[in-house]
């Protein structure tokens, strides 16, 4: 797989940095759907993706009865709907959000094979309170989400407005310390930038993170988040934090020279992973 290359602090209009992801990530939906094992869905009725059997376990506690069972979950940025399938397969009444109208046919697809309810909604998870109908007991993000957004504090002021009182957001993603190390490079070297400071990452790859099919709208942009502005956006929009972690692993390879530790999990080799956090994981509780 050919190298990404980047060029850090464009300028871009949202909309139309917006725009460009969306061609993008439309490319990547007939990709996924290929590579993402949908067959081990098909074959196996209790079959959960790694990253919800991982995030039920970090749940349980949080929640009133320990299970997501009979709760109202919007799963925001769900693309093609493994994840927020796997919550109704864990008993959860699921709404998945997502821009990508081919995500979403694929989603419901899938749910119908399945024999699964869900709802979906094509909506920027910056509009989501107002696209969404209804409240929620969970509202929940993980993996690969945040970077594809400018405004934090819009996208917590939508959390807060999907939430129930006393509703749990859950959050887990790449640690914002780990998108700075350089992926190619023989040991772990800094080479992008930490902080925010309101201007875009511009990327060029031919590929997505699953394989070697080759992309024509091959141009992304994303925009770096430091922990300190993930929290204090969803303490400014009125929400508790209630648990922070940090992980020694990652459900994909974010760079060749790491190892695969099971259950589809990858870690830094050697004494590595003691050295940096590989994804962050918040919850946070409506008031109430």
């Amino acid at each position: 797989m050919a190298e990404e290359e980047k060029a850090d602090d464009v300028a871009i209009a949202w909309e139309q940095g917006r725009a460009t992801n969306l061609e993008n990530w439309e490319e990547r939906v007939p990709i996924h759907e290929r590579d993402y094992g949908l067959e081990e869905y098909r074959a196996d009725p209790d079959h959960l993706s790694p990253v919800v059997r991982h995030d039920l376990a970090a749940l349980a506690p949080l929640l009133p009865a320990g299970t997501v069972a009979g709760l109202d979950l919007c799963h925001l940025q769900c693309h093609i709907g493994t994840d927020t399938l796997s919550f109704a397969r864990a008993g959860a009444h699921v709404t998945g959000v997502d821009f990508s109208p081919s995500a979403l046919a694929t989603a419901a697809r899938l749910a119908d094979e399945l024999g699964l309810r869900a709802t979906w909604v094509e909506s920027d998870v910056l509009e989501a309170a107002s696209a969404v109908e209804g409240w929620f007991d969970v509202v929940y993000t993980s993996i690969g989400t945040i970077t594809w957004l400018a405004d934090l504090d819009r996208w917590a002021a939508q959390i807060a407005g999907l939430l129930r009182p006393g509703g749990v957001f859950y959050f887990r993603d790449a640690h914002p310390t780990l998108l700075t190390i350089d992926p190619d490079a023989d040991g772990l070297l800094v080479r992008d930038r930490y902080f925010a400071n309101g201007l875009a990452q511009r990327w060029e790859s031919e590929f997505t993170y699953t394989g070697d099919t080759r992309m024509q709208s091959t141009r992304t942009y994303e925009w770096p988040h430091p922990v300190s502005e993930i929290v204090n956006a969803l303490l400014g929009a009125g929400l508790h934090i209630v648990r922070l972690d940090e992980g020694r692993t990652l459900p994909w390879r974010y760079s060749p020279r790491m190892v695969d530790v099971g259950d589809g999990q990858w870690a830094w080799p050697g004494d590595e992973p003691d050295l940096i956090p590989c994804t962050l994981t918040v919850v946070a509780r409506a008031a109430g």
